[in-house]
């Protein structure tokens, strides 16, 4: 296995808004010059699984291991991470239907966070050509992939239009689809992994004023999951990532993480678990 290491990039807060929402969108982050290569690389290999591009030292130095992406990754999985082993491309001609709503298979669910899934558009991609949809949140949202299809539009749900060199970095198991495409073109959509190969630690930008008590966990989108579960399931997450588990517990009603009346009538909440 390849790996690589860098500094990192993402600060405390945007760590946990990534454990909050489940996905990060780096903008135009890729110069043209290897859009364009990329493009011209899967004309030449269209096939759905175009692997070989990952033996491309140009792909690989700035898409792989673009400084602003690594740098997220780096902050996600630690040091040293594995590097993606099989690319994708989710290549379709406009205009198409939407996709059924889904999770990739072999998901896992919990606070874990082992492997990234990540997309790169190497081409403009608008809201006439399909961007990726995905749900904030969904990461924790356990259900069968035969479930979920039947769904339509979702309240809240993020299409990912995006400039030609963004790359979006996801938890593996959030629910997502390729939105429907009223517009016409192409649209090639390239999909990988990385994965941790080291324990999990504080290992990012720490922000002097972050104050585990008092950030605020709670999901600003709908979650579709038991009142209140979007904070417990956010702060357990950033907890394994702090390489803290065995700190983590709940004390539940009003307690930690909640944080309702934080600054309202108290300093900190009650039940915060001890670092």
């Amino acid at each position: 296995m390849k790996t690589h290491t860098c500094q990192p990039t993402l600060t405390d807060t945007q760590v946990l808004g990534f454990c909050k929402q489940g996905f990060l969108l780096l903008k135009a982050v890729v110069p043209d010059e290897i859009n364009r290569s990329a493009i011209a690389f899967l004309d030449k290999n269209p096939s759905h699984e175009p692997t070989e591009i990952l033996l491309e030292d140009w792909f690989v130095d700035n898409v792989i291991l673009n400084p602003q992406a690594a740098g997220a990754v780096r902050s996600l999985l630690g040091q040293n991470f594995g590097l993606p082993i099989v690319m994708s491309n989710h290549r379709v001609i406009c205009p198409s239907p939407a996709q059924n709503w889904h999770r990739d298979g072999n998901s896992k669910h919990g606070p874990a966070l082992n492997y990234l899934q990540v997309f790169y558009y190497p081409e403009d991609c608008s809201l006439d050509l399909g961007p990726t949809e995905l749900l904030p949140g969904s990461h924790f949202l356990f259900s069968l992939s035969k479930h979920m299809g039947h769904y339509g539009g979702i309240q809240g749900s993020f299409r990912a239009a995006a400039p030609a060199g963004s790359i979006f970095i996801t938890v593996y198991s959030i629910w997502h689809r390729r939105s429907a495409a009223s517009g016409k073109g192409r649209r090639n959509l390239l999909k990988y992994n990385y994965w941790r190969t080291e324990s999990p630690r504080r290992d990012w930008i720490h922000e002097p004023d972050f104050d585990l008590a008092t950030a605020n966990y709670k999901l600003d989108a709908p979650t579709f999951r038991e009142q209140f579960r979007d904070c417990n399931d956010a702060a357990e997450m950033f907890f394994w990532l702090l390489g803290k588990s065995d700190a983590f517990h709940l004390t539940g009603g009003q307690g930690w993480p909640l944080n309702r009346y934080v600054g309202k009538y108290m300093d900190r909440p009650y039940g915060v678990p001890t670092e």
